[in-house]
Parts: structure tokens; C-alpha cells; sequence
């Protein structure tokens, strides 16, 4: 039965690294994948999906309101298609989650959407929080804080490293912009004046951000 399902992260979790194997591992069985990205995400490359350790593949695009249902029903038309993966799923609007959702009722299709869950802001973005709502399975993937605990949330930096608390949701960037921390340290850099000093000492300042985003 075809699903859709949701991979969600923050920052720096490998999830082009995962998208990326477990489409090989559909075409090293003879098995034909359709990957998609974001247009106007270009740091691999146009029309790449590019992960940090260096693999990439070409993919499709997909642009801001173009009918994701009729893309893929296109693409079916050309050929059979085991399964279908989307990098950068956080950039779909609702109505292109949705379209996702009646590709894998009506053209029984499965559907893997990777993406991140939060923005810079803590707040979902919109395609994500479609997703979550939607999506027939939901899977975790997981990178840690400098504490060494789990990653849940990401701040935005500008070139001298200093924490952006406002801005567009999106701003394309990776190891220069982003950087991915455990609830309580993203509240302490960006200024919450709950949050208690860290038991661990160890300022947002002195760490070095991860390599380029997934």
C-alpha cells in the first residue's frame, strides 16, 4: 500500500545523505525513484540534491504553486516509478502537501518527503506542519547539539556569528548561516531570559558550526 511519509530534522542531520541511499537502494534492485527539490535551492547545483559529504544526484524541481499531483502524474505517464522522494519538503505550501497526499491515494504512489520541522524562529514552517498532519508515517532524523544532547531546534547566525531572532522564514544557507541546538541552548542564544546559564559552561560563542545543511 502506498504511504506518505515524512522525514523530518533540523539542521545538519544528514537527511539528503538519507534520501539520497535509500533511492540508490530502490534503483540497485532495478526499481526506478523520482527526485524532486526545491527550484530555488541551488547550493548543490541546479536541479541537484546535494548533501554535505559530498554525494549528489540530478532531480526535478518543484516551484512555489505548481500542482504537485499533476508533476507526478506526468511523470508516471513516462514510465513506472517505484517511489518518489522530495528534498526540502519544508518549502511545499499546504495546498502542494495536499496534492502529494491524493498522488499516493489516487496514483498509489509512495511519497518520501525530507525536511526540516522548525524554522530559525521555532515556528513550523507551513509545508512541515502539513506534513505532519498528513503523513501516513512520520520518522525522525537526528543530530545533536554541542552539549552532545539532541538537536531539536536551529538558529540563524549573520557572517560575524552573531543569533538572528527576526527575518524571512526563509533564507537559503548552510554551515555560514545555520546552526543546530537542543532546546534550552536556542533559547539561551537567542536571548530568553528564562533560560538558566549551562551547566556545562560552554558559551554559543566558542563551538564551530556544522558543515553545510542537508
Amino acid at each position: 500500500m502506498a504511504k506518505l511519509y515524512f522525514h523530518y530534522s533540523t539542521m545538519n542531520a544528514g537527511k539528503s545523505t538519507l534520501l539520497l541511499q535509500a533511492s540508490h537502494n530502490y534503483r540497485e534492485r532495478g526499481m526506478e525513484t523520482y527526485l524532486i527539490t526545491a527550484q530555488f535551492d541551488n547550493r548543490a547545483g541546479e536541479g541537484m540534491i546535494g548533501s554535505r559529504i559530498g554525494i549528489s544526484e540530478p532531480a526535478d524541481t518543484f516551484a512555489p504553486g505548481e500542482d504537485m499531483f499533476a508533476k507526478i502524474e506526468t511523470r508516471l505517464d513516462q514510465g513506472p516509478v517505484t517511489c518518489i522522494f522530495i528534498d526540502e519538503a519544508q518549502f511545499l505550501s499546504p495546498d502542494q502537501v495536499w496534492q502529494l497526499a491524493r498522488a499516493v491515494d489516487d496514483l498509489r504512489v509512495p511519497v518520501m518527503a525530507y525536511g526540516l520541522r522548525v524554522d530559525f524562529q521555532g515556528n513550523l514552517f507551513p509545508g512541515s506542519a502539513t506534513l505532519l498532519a498528513l503523513a501516513d508515517e512520520m520518522r525522525e532524523a537526528r543530530t545533536i547539539c554541542h552539549c552532545g544532547k539532541k538537536a531539536t531546534m536551529v538558529v540563524r547566525q549573520d557572517s560575524e556569528g552573531r543569533v538572528l531572532t527576526a527575518g524571512d522564514q526563509v533564507q537559503i544557507g548552510g554551515n555560514e548561516s545555520y546552526v543546530s541546538l537542543c532546546r534550552k541552548h536556542w533559547r539561551e542564544a537567542t536571548g530568553d531570559r528564562a533560560a538558566k546559564p549551562s551547566d556545562d559552561k560552554t558559551a554559543f560563542s566558542q563551538f564551530h558550526a556544522p558543515d553545510r545543511a542537508c
